[in-house]
């Protein structure tokens, strides 16, 4: 919840007025926060708590062959058939504002181990619109075309003013 939180802070805390107003930042790998004594220890992750107001799912993509490896939710939430796909169609569902500043983000990465994080709004044919929080980090490009990024995607469980829910709890 505290993730959420300082996602929705960085974009403003508040609902934006506008769609496409969206968060896009990037730091090299040893300019990110350092982790807070004890931070990643189980007990101080409430996991019940993040599956209340969202679905999180990671997500992997090679440099060497250039496939992203998504999990179940997150293929279905960006509309495609299968699990793997490149980085052109997992981004073609996101909102025309943000494709382009998707792609500049997901490309320095692939430059410079990095640290990174997003937000747009996946927009479906049927017209729903999902929220997205993205964060991650690549790694290994020392030697040309090799490396990799892993993350997660953080689909939010509230409807957008005018659309329908996609994520909701089971």
């Amino acid at each position: 919840m505290i993730l959420f939180l300082c996602v929705c802070r960085v974009c403003g805390g508040a609902a934006a007025p506008e769609l496409g107003n969206a968060l896009f930042k990037i730091a090299k790998a040893n300019a990110a926060a350092p982790l807070m004594p004890g931070s990643l220890d189980y007990n101080n992750h409430n996991h019940e708590m993040l599956a209340q107001f969202s679905v999180s799912e990671s997500w992997i993509g090679d440099f060497s062959t250039g496939v992203i490896r998504l999990g179940e939710w997150s293929a279905m939430l960006h509309g495609l058939s299968a699990q793997e796909c490149g980085l052109l169609s997992l981004v073609r569902c996101y909102n025309t504002k943000d494709r382009n500043h998707v792609l500049q983000l997901f490309e320095q990465a692939a430059t410079l181990s990095s640290s990174f994080c997003f937000s747009t709004t996946i927009i479906m044919p049927n017209g729903f619109r999902q929220p997205l929080f993205c964060m991650g980090e690549s790694n290994g490009l020392e030697e040309k075309y090799s490396g990799s990024m892993v993350g997660v995607f953080i689909f939010p469980r509230f409807k957008l003013e005018g659309t329908s829910q996609i994520a909701s709890r089971q």
